[in-house]
């Protein structure tokens, strides 16, 4: 008796650790995803700088809203600022760009801004549909440039059928997204096409190879915007390969009317 006695007072020590819950990571989703509207929603309020391409053969604008869409206005090249000469020639062309606008009729306005509006209810569709397309698992936190984040798998969900063209390629993706553990912001995002995927009928296809990279930074008022962008893609449209690039980096965010850029 006595033995079994010592037995039963060491089995609490032999018992496993009580397991931690882990993050709801459907709940860091849903809360990523109404952050991440807010941005969308103040975006058009705020001009910025945009650097295209890298090295020499960058380019540098100056990018503004002016009645309902950007303009974009060259100020580098090269990482190098214009002359003075060619920043008065930009200087010019902007306001030669913003008489027209002015002077549009109501239709030709309506038809400027319909392209814009597109893209951004495009973009809009996308990240919506995000919790749709995906399963989710944590992959433990970390940090990303001095910000605390959860790290989370997104893996394409069995069944998932896209509403629209546009939507069509998250069924072939597959990728990671970075957290912040206070806001909710997504600090980095990256996506890649894991299988083909039809985007235009049998005319085209996104291939394996694709890959796609957003970073963003905090801003204003708990807005995060986006920093840097890149892009890597692979398709196939009819028998034809066809490659692209991009890589962009975004700063100088200042809120319409708070400064020049």
């Amino acid at each position: 008796m006595r033995g079994l006695a010592r037995w039963f007072s060491i089995l609490p020590m032999l018992a496993p650790a009580a397991v931690q819950p882990g993050p709801d990571v459907q709940a860091i989703v849903q809360k990523s995803i109404a952050a991440t509207q807010q941005d969308w929603t103040a975006f058009p309020e705020y001009g910025f700088h945009e650097e295209d391409g890298q090295g020499n053969g960058s380019k540098t604008y100056a990018v503004t809203m002016a009645l309902g869409s950007p303009y974009r206005r060259l100020i580098a090249i090269g990482g190098h600022p214009l002359s003075d000469g060619a920043q008065h020639q930009q200087e010019r062309m902007m306001k030669q760009a913003m008489a027209r606008r002015q002077a549009e009729s109501s239709a030709d306005r309506a038809s400027r801004t319909a392209q814009y509006e597109k893209e951004r209810r495009r973009d809009h569709a996308m990240m919506m549909e995000i919790t749709k397309a995906f399963d989710f698992s944590s992959m433990g936190e970390t940090t990303v440039d001095s910000h605390h984040v959860f790290v989370l798998k997104a893996t394409p969900k069995a069944g998932y059928r896209p509403p629209n063209l546009e939507t069509r390629a998250l069924t072939g993706m597959e990728g990671t997204l970075w957290v912040d553990t206070q806001s909710y912001q997504w600090v980095k995002v990256e996506a890649r096409v894991i299988h083909p995927v039809a985007i235009v009928g049998f005319l085209a296809k996104v291939m394996p190879g694709t890959r796609f990279e957003l970073e963003k930074t905090p801003v204003a008022d708990g807005l995060w915007f986006p920093s840097h962008f890149s892009m890597q893609s692979r398709a196939r449209v009819l028998a034809f390969a066809v490659r692209r690039q991009a890589n962009q980096t975004f700063s100088d965010y200042v809120k319409a009317g708070s400064g020049a850029n």
